[in-house]
């Protein structure tokens, strides 16, 4: 109570005081009293960092010698500014991802000062203002601020703040590294992590350079009670260290200029929206592309003032590393279109290189055997998402332990969790990258099988491996120069142009080394000519010239639109995997697959079943070995085994499928957008899978093999059930997935019936009544084997779940077509004749199965 008084008492004199020193001042701004508080200057870093490390470069980075911890150092003028971040994981599970080398997540952001914290925000990066338009004055509205960190300063100087950065680093605030698991029924059979324990986790190596600042850290996941233990690379699935890398970039700051998307052409890109046109298609998505610039830009071929330059990191076996530096060298034909002399170098890594491959500033090649590999290959890149810049990328092959060649050990075994995870870490380009590599390996593998089961020479085979490999590190470059897949380009040649080497050596085997060609063998071996294209294709130095070819800006658009303009050369098609045709019911242009090959598809999936049939009866004599089991003899099966489900497949999308055009009107091309496939070739891609998947005797060459089919012992891993082939339910999904699959599927039926607007000739129900024949006819007058009985079983099955009233997946003309279809089923069988008491049952059994469907209909 005194001490309030006394100010009570004070308080006129100060203002006296004041009022005088105004006075004395004429009216002059005095400064009030200086406190205690206002008196303090900023706590200094000195004091915060003594017992810490310094890493200088873009960012300053401290760690503490003796608890690991870090703390990031930002400067004022660094506030407010854009900066790219990129993460890759390092080391991790296969099966989720996290493997060596995965590019994950990019993305822009930036720090800001709020009061006496810092601010970590990510920047929106998919629109576009005009900004001499008024709308561009709402460019900020709606657009909700992502802060994804908010750390509060420990200290600060003249020049800048220091924050505890684990919150940054040792967390998923940047990249969400864990999976996303999907619900369904099958989620406990998929390895995931546990939770992330910080505590645990710990930073494994801090670099900073002038234009990156890298921070290596071992994330830790913890789950006490795993449903799943994973596979043999999960050392315990309770405790799992992945190994990640942030990497904080500086926005580069040249006279690079972004360039426009175009869907002629198949570059990965940016999606970007124009938010002040009034286009029906307000795009300006622009591509990912390296900086090339001419030294001399008067010269029409000029080296580039900085070549890109991949490094063959010295984990490559030695006897791949000359192929590997002449495959990359090769890119530089497709360059030369575009005016550069020499745009790609290639360089081996020396044993005692005293840099990191992990480092950003180096593209790196590199060769790794991992515990389970789900990839044979991976080429990703990374930009700067406000203009498509490329700025680093890196190459991964996977070397199989126990084979002398990149090849699966068996081609059903994969570990890719098909579907049920999700990555919000990763960029979507990214992820579709990561699924894509299986149908190289298996085709590889049929090759050596044919060649090796036919008694070819150790230097075919080996010429074989070589075109695989340069084939391989092609495709693989072409996606770090920015090129997506062209699933189109393996239509260029003829069947009786495919294996005349006076036209692949000058041009290529196909349009692009981005499609997933089947390997190429001839029916008669002393026609042998290319296995695998070795050069750029007509479409991979037209995309090329299309994405760097240097312009003026008043000149891009015009000279851009010259070269768009010859897309409709059928040498130049293009088609990607939003297009292709694996999935059933997806897309529409049977053209755009993979493991095809020619402009005749059909007829070329019939040579490739006639060598697997002939193959067949060479594998027991062939891979009957002393000393060893009958593994290998089981792997080479699978192997045609797959090749069968390839082409079955590519045949099948012919039925119901659609010819895209995506030429523009100016280019009069003088075909529709949208033709429907002629009816001729609907129906005779419906006589192969007749005759070569659902004919009586479509698997007879199989039965020299059956008693063979062996797995290796080891220790306990036998399949419960006994490890004897499951023949007959192998052959039945093949046949289902490989074909029913998609003829039944409801897209399919669908766009049967809609396309028949616009030219189709073949009707649902006509289509319906030719696999009816093709799956009943040729046994309804005698017995039916076991191949055919659960072939007929499963589409009589198919037709009834169609008409189930439930059934909400098929339109109202596939559901009266299958209708349709089961009665003349049921007619059918009224007049089969049976002479043994299996297909009595059988037969039984599908009118049992056709009654119960009608009644409930």
């Amino acid at each position: 109570m005194k001490k309030f008084l006394m100010v009570l008492i004070l308080s006129p004199g100060l203002c006296l005081t004041a009022s005088r020193a105004q006075d004395k001042n004429k009216g002059a701004t005095v400064s009030p009293p200086v406190t205690d508080t206002a008196k303090k200057k900023p706590a200094g870093i000195t004091d915060k960092v003594k017992s810490s490390r310094k890493f200088d470069g873009l960012f300053t980075l401290y760690q503490d010698t003796a608890t690991g911890t870090v703390q990031l150092y930002v400067k004022k003028n660094q506030l407010g500014k854009e900066y790219i971040y990129q993460s890759f994981s390092i080391s991790g599970p296969n099966q989720l991802y996290l493997n060596q080398s995965m590019h994950r997540a990019t993305l822009v952001f930036k720090v800001q000062k709020a009061f006496d914290k810092l601010e970590f925000s990510r920047v929106n990066t998919r629109f576009w203002y005009d900004r001499n338009n008024p709308v561009s004055k709402t460019a900020e509205v709606d657009k909700p601020e992502a802060v994804f960190l908010v750390e509060k300063t420990v200290a600060e100087d003249a020049d800048g703040y220091l924050i505890n950065a684990d919150g940054l680093f040792i967390s998923e605030k940047l990249d969400p590294v864990k999976p996303l698991l999907l619900p369904g029924p099958n989620t406990m059979t998929i390895f995931n992590l546990g939770n992330l324990n910080p505590a645990k986790s710990r930073y494994a190596n801090v670099r900073s350079f002038p234009n990156n600042s890298d921070i290596v850290v071992d994330l830790a996941y913890d789950n006490p009670a795993p449903f799943n233990s994973g596979t043999t690379d999960i050392t315990d699935a309770r405790y799992v260290r992945v190994r990640m890398q942030h990497s904080l970039i500086e926005m580069p700051q040249n006279d690079f200029r972004p360039r426009r998307d175009d869907p002629r052409v198949g570059y990965f890109l940016q999606y970007i929206n124009d938010q002040t046109s009034i286009s029906p298609v307000p795009y300006k998505d622009i591509i990912h592309r390296w900086h090339l610039k001419k030294k001399d830009p008067s010269a029409a071929l000029s080296e580039p003032v900085e070549p890109i330059v991949y490094w063959i990191e010295n984990t490559t076996p030695n006897e791949y590393r000359q192929i590997i530096v002449d495959a990359g060298l090769k890119w530089n034909e497709a360059f030369e279109k575009a005016g550069f002399k020499n745009a790609i170098q290639m360089k081996i890594m020396p044993d005692d290189a005293d840099w990191d491959p992990a480092d950003i500033r180096y593209n790196v090649i590199r060769w790794v055997s991992s515990a389970q590999p789900t990839y044979g290959a991976i080429g990703p890149s990374f930009v700067n998402p406000k203009t498509g810049q490329i700025i680093g990328a890196d190459i991964t092959i996977e070397w199989y332990s126990g084979s002398a060649t990149p090849v699966l050990d068996e081609l059903f075994n994969t570990t890719a969790p098909a579907g049920k995870l999700q990555y919000p870490g990763m960029d979507p380009q990214h992820e579709a990258n990561c699924t894509l590599a299986g149908e190289l390996k298996s085709q590889l593998l049929t090759g050596m099988t044919v060649l090796d089961a036919s008694g070819a020479s150790a230097n075919e085979v080996k010429e074989m491996h070589k075109q695989f490999l340069i084939y391989l590190i092609m495709h693989e470059m072409g996606h770090t120069l920015g090129l997506n897949h062209n699933m189109k380009a393996s239509q260029m040649l003829s069947p009786a142009e495919i294996n005349n080497t006076e036209i692949t050596h000058k041009i290529g085997l196909i349009g692009s080394v981005m499609d997933y060609p089947a390997i190429n063998i001839a029916l008669d071996r002393s026609k042998q000519g290319d296995y695998y294209t070795t050069k750029a294709g007509p479409y991979d130095l037209w995309a090329i010239e299309y994405g760097y070819t240097p312009f003026s800006e008043a000149e891009e658009a015009a000279g851009l639109k010259s070269i768009i303009a010859r897309s409709t050369d059928p040498k130049l098609v293009f088609g990607n995997d939003g297009d292709d045709m694996r999935a059933p019911g997806k897309a529409m242009d049977p053209r755009v697959n993979v493991n095809e090959l020619t402009s005749d598809a059909i007829g070329y999936a019939e040579d490739r079943f006639k060598i697997v049939n002939q193959t067949m009866g060479k594998l027991v004599p062939k891979y009957t070995k002393e000393g060893q089991s009958y593994a290998e003899l089981r792997t080479r099966y699978f192997t045609l085994l797959g090749q069968r489900y390839s082409m079955m497949a590519a045949i099948s999308r012919y039925i119901g499928g659609i010819y895209i055009d995506r030429s523009y009107p100016e280019q009069k091309s003088g075909v529709k957008p949208y033709t429907p496939v002629p009816l001729a070739t609907q129906k005779r891609a419906m006589d192969m899978l007749h005759k070569y998947v659902f004919a009586p005797d479509a698997f007879e060459a199989d039965a020299q093999v059956y008693a063979w089919l062996q797995p290796q012992r080891r220790g306990f891993t036998q399949n419960g059930s006994g490890d004897d082939f499951r023949i007959t339910n192998t052959t039945l999904a093949i046949q289902a997935d490989g074909v029913l699959s998609h003829l039944l599927h409801g897209v399919t039926l669908q766009r049967i019936t809609n396309s028949r607007l616009y030219g189709n000739q073949y009707s649902v129900a006509s289509m319906m009544g030719d696999l009816q024949k093709g799956i009943f006819s040729a046994d309804i007058a005698t017995n039916v084997n076991v191949f055919r009985q659960n072939l007929q079983t499963y589409f009589v099955r198919q037709l009834a779940s169609m008409i189930a009233p439930q059934n909400q997946q098929f339109d109202d003309v596939s559901k009266a077509a299958a209708l349709y279809t089961l009665k003349k089923i049921k007619t059918q069988l009224s007049t089969a004749v049976s002479t043994n008491e299996e297909t009595k049952a059988h037969r039984a059994n599908l009118s049992f199965i056709i009654e119960n469907a009608l009644e409930q209909k």
